[in-house]
């Protein structure tokens, strides 16, 4: 019995998700913070000639400034440099704006270049000093070896070793040191109160003043350890990072995307579009095409406008998805707008997911890197998203305000008899909060708070 073979056509009807440039535009243009969103539209400006942006309205008159500004501004004017004169404020002159009353933090090296200038070292010597200068990390640490500048300069360890000393001598104190224990004894010998147990415990114990073993180091040194407390108290007073408020400006300024505001009892959602500019379709390209009859550059016209329109509506969807999105948070999490962080509340995408009506993910990429400027602070749209525990009564506490209710607790504690783990899961479990100690240890640490051991003062 032979096999037969034939050819035959079937026809089937599947479904299946085609990720089109006009989807991957609406994507992206969701994923992005306001700040970002207006860079993306520029591009979009500079590619595509049938996008333009709405002409703004007449500029209104400029308001008053505020009292304090005012006064500022008239002094500033009267002021001939003799402490007197009458003048006002002149028109025609540059405005004055915010960065004329704000001062640029100069860098570390900057600060110490300045000293350095003045402390009247020789040329040689003065080179070496701004390579050293140039070698500190951000904390103000030495990250060369002084061989290896020795060798470059063609000097003696010992020079280098005199300059460094310079170095070490400028403002902050405890810069140029070359590991922890140098730059606490550098800080130390300036402010030293004659307590001899500090530079000892700096050379000797810093790794066990760190774990909080004060008995032990008591027992070593063969004093109490309210005296080993009373010089750990001085050890902490002293800056590990003396570099640390100095660097360039790596300010960052929040801008929020949508901002929720209290009116009486609700409250009302906004989304920030201020910083995006209003986009049209160019009536002088849509002219166009009543004008050119089928060809290379009607097409070239259709698919720019298209485009175009395709740009305004994935922005104008974004607006709206954030609205909706930040609406539900707000429903879910309304006695955290009231009451604070202690009621915040666990919530899952999923859930918001389903009273927007869109997917988890298009909830995620809404909120994603995406502020939210509150009665309560500014705050990233997922801190609303939070796993909890069972705070009884069949609902849940987000981790956050279980982190506050600890913090809270620690707070009040006995400072010589600290609340351990166990402790606090106890005094939550009173409160109607079922947590294991071990979650409890997770939390604490997550705060940066450190055990009951090395939280226990002796006194």
């Amino acid at each position: 019995m032979g096999l037969r073979l034939g050819f035959g056509l079937q026809m089937q009807q599947t479904q299946r998700l085609i990720m089109t440039p006009e989807l991957r535009q609406a994507i992206a243009v969701l994923q992005k913070p306001v700040g970002e969103l207006g860079e993306l539209i520029e591009g979009e400006l500079l590619e595509n000639p049938c996008l333009e942006v709405e002409p703004k309205d007449d500029p209104i008159e400029t308001p008053v400034p505020p009292m304090e500004a005012r006064k500022l501004l008239d002094y500033l004017a009267s002021d001939d440099g003799n402490g007197g004169g009458g003048g006002a404020v002149q028109s025609g002159e540059d405005d004055l704006t915010f960065e004329a009353y704000t001062a640029t933090v100069p860098t570390l090296q900057d600060h110490l270049t300045t000293q350095l200038y003045l402390s009247g070292l020789k040329t040689k010597e003065r080179q070496i000093a701004e390579f050293l200068i140039g070698s500190l990390d951000d904390n103000g640490y030495l990250k060369i070896e002084l061989p290896e500048v020795s060798e470059s300069f063609g000097v003696s360890v010992e020079q280098v070793e005199s300059v460094l000393r310079v170095v070490q001598s400028f403002d902050p104190v405890g810069v140029g040191a070359r590991s922890l224990r140098e730059c606490l004894l550098l800080q130390w010998a300036t402010i030293d109160d004659g307590n001899p147990l500090v530079p000892e415990l700096i050379e000797k114990y810093l790794d066990d003043l760190a774990a909080g073993r004060i008995p032990r180091i008591a027992d070593a040194l063969g004093v109490t350890p309210a005296e080993v407390q009373e010089a750990a108290d001085l050890v902490r007073t002293l800056d590990p990072k003396p570099g640390r408020r100095f660097g360039a400006d790596e300010t960052r300024y929040v801008i929020p995307d949508v901002v929720v505001e209290r009116v009486g009892n609700e409250f009302v959602v906004i989304v920030n579009d201020a910083p995006i500019p209003k986009l049209l379709v160019s009536r002088q390209y849509r002219n166009m095409l009543d004008r050119e009859a089928d060809g290379e550059a009607r097409k070239f016209v259709e698919e720019k406008i298209q485009s175009a329109l395709w740009l305004i509506k994935a922005i104008e969807q974004r607006r709206l998805t954030l609205y909706r999105v930040t609406e539900a948070i707000v429903d879910f999490q309304r006695d955290f707008f009231q009451h604070g962080l202690r009621y915040l509340r666990p919530l899952t995408l999923r859930e918001v997911a389903e009273v927007v009506g869109v997917h988890e993910s298009t909830v995620s990429r809404a909120t994603s890197g995406k502020y939210v400027q509150t009665p309560q602070g500014t705050f990233e749209l997922k801190f609303f998203f939070s796993s909890g525990v069972d705070g009884g009564q069949g609902e849940g506490v987000a981790a956050e305000s279980v982190k506050k209710l600890i913090a809270d607790l620690i707070a009040k504690e006995d400072a010589n008899d600290p609340l351990s783990d166990q402790s606090l899961t106890d005094q939550l479990s009173r409160q109607g909060l079922r947590i294991s100690r071990r979650t409890v240890a997770k939390y604490r640490e997550e705060m940066g708070v450190p055990n009951s051991g090395k939280r226990k003062r002796y006194v």
